[in-house]
């Protein structure tokens, strides 16, 4: 008997028996690679590695995956989307061509609508420092910096919506509800500094971003690794102890509190949101003394208090100033990751944030002087007291501008097809260019980086490695940079 039948279409049909035979073998061979993936004998896989943690003491210090370049993060967050074109990405032929249709772009509809002509930037570029890298005038300070910046001009989103892109920016994907990275460091390092949050962010003195706490929630990670937010303007409530507790009963409170709640934590092993709490609270009692040390700054000298701008005449400034003196304050006392924002989500076209659609000219002339003296100062302090040997700073927004002004507005749309981002301190180059857009600062088309990829750095640069720093999550291994993501090499010192 023949083994197959053809049919009338030309096509080999199988029989009953080989069927049979066929579908038995093909189950056994997903069996075979299920038993061999979890005894890690596939050549390709690469075991996950999940940091070991204790509810208990969920804070304390945990070993990274390899030598460490970086021990801290600093993340500077440009909410709005602040134009690469007016700032980092000097592009002679878009003023060459300024007022002319941008090849190829006859009647491009982007987020908001159809574009007109090509449009120069607002501000003039000058080259700086011995690199001579073209800087604009929109950001001074910023720009002395020049020789200390890594810039990656070739950064790409996969979204032109504030929201989705903010949270991609800080969490790997732009829908809710998945870890920010400064939760996913939180877990996988835990702090050196047990009497301070591991992870802080510190919103705007206006408000929080588009997608607010979300940028330091834990998502599906344990409770306790979310971030902690506060700012200088608004430090964590209900932290003194009220006057008429004395210190020793104070303690016994705590004391028997501990031991209530370890009684407690034994009848609900493996509940972490009841760990988490706990932590939480224990965390909050040592707070009492450190966060109400770290938000005074009656120590500081008027010398770094000038620096930073913490006295200015500009109000939103002096107030953006104290934030970035207490980032500075935070890495000094050995906080692992600190996210500190700039610019607060604002309807229409009010000053809230880098959202320069209908009058970016205005808009601009608002936000640069409040984020460039202050921003230059943290990183020339950081510098000064030997703390970027150690830390990472990265300075980000979630996506960048289209060459073009919007038909009928003197402002720019949405561009997630090229921007910038740079990065300063430990571990990457310095007074170097990485990547590039087109001639009009429209696509990468050089180098081309995607937000997994500045993840997967970061995680590097921290001793992690992105492949492998998971968390177990409804059937998934899950992963800061989902499934993607390469480490850029190109910029690593």
């Amino acid at each position: 008997m023949k083994d197959h039948t053809l049919s009338h279409a030309g096509r080999w049909l199988l029989n009953r028996r080989d069927f049979l035979r066929f579908g038995g073998s093909g189950l056994s061979s997903i069996a075979l690679a299920m038993l061999l993936a979890d005894e890690r004998l596939l050549a390709a896989a690469k075991p996950p590695i999940r940091p070991q943690w204790s509810p208990e003491h969920p804070y304390a210090p945990r070993p990274p995956h390899f030598v460490p370049r970086a021990k801290q993060v600093l993340v500077i967050f440009c909410a709005g989307a602040c134009s690469h074109l007016e700032t980092w990405d000097y592009k002679p032929e878009l003023i060459k061509r300024n007022g002319q249709p941008m090849p190829g772009g006859d009647k491009l509809i982007t987020f908001q609508g159809e574009n007109g002509n090509l449009t120069a930037p607002l501000w003039d570029f000058k080259p700086r420092g011995q690199t001579g890298k073209m800087i604009s005038e929109m950001l001074p300070n910023l720009a002395e910096l020049a020789d200390d910046l890594c810039f990656v001009h070739s950064m790409t989103a996969k979204s032109n919506t504030h929201g989705p892109a903010e949270n991609q920016m800080s969490t790997g994907f732009t829908l809710d509800g998945f870890p920010s990275m400064g939760s996913w460091v939180n877990y996988a390092l835990g702090t050196v500094n047990q009497d301070m949050p591991a992870f802080v962010a510190i919103p705007d003195p206006r408000g929080v971003p588009q997608v607010g706490p979300n940028h330091w929630s834990s998502g599906f990670l344990p409770a306790v690794f979310q971030g902690t937010a506060f700012n200088a303007d608004t430090p964590i409530p209900n932290l003194a102890t009220p006057r008429e507790i004395s210190p020793a009963t104070e303690q016994s409170s705590r004391d028997f509190l501990k031991f209530l709640n370890q009684r407690h934590l034994e009848r609900h092993p493996g509940d972490t949101d009841l760990s988490a709490r706990i932590a939480s609270y224990e965390l909050a009692a040592k707070m009492q003394i450190s966060a109400s040390e770290v938000v005074d700054f009656s120590g500081e000298s008027k010398p770094t208090l000038e620096l930073y701008g913490v006295n200015d005449s500009n109000a939103l400034k002096a107030r953006f100033a104290k934030n970035c003196l207490l980032a500075r304050r935070l890495i000094e006392r050995g906080v692992r990751f600190v996210q500190l924002f700039n610019g607060a989500y604002a309807m229409g076209e009010g000053v809230g944030n880098w959202d320069g659609h209908k009058t970016l000219k205005k808009q601009y002339s608002v936000h640069a002087p409040i984020l460039d003296q202050p921003c230059a100062a943290l990183i020339k302090d950081l510098k000064a007291r030997g703390l970027l040997e150690e830390t990472l700073v990265v300075w980000v927004t979630e996506f960048g501008r289209m060459p073009t002004f919007q038909k009928g507005a003197d402002g720019r749309d949405h561009n997630p097809h090229g921007f910038t981002v740079w990065l300063t301190g430990a571990g990457v180059k310095h007074g170097f260019s990485y990547g590039a857009t087109d001639e009009f600062g429209h696509k990468a088309v050089e180098n081309e980086a995607t937000i997994y990829d500045l993840h997967a750095t970061i995680l590097h640069l921290l001793g992690l490695d992105h492949e492998r720093l998971t968390f177990y999550h409804n059937g998934i291994e899950r992963r800061l940079t989902d499934v993607h993501g390469e480490v850029l090499t190109g910029i690593l010192a």
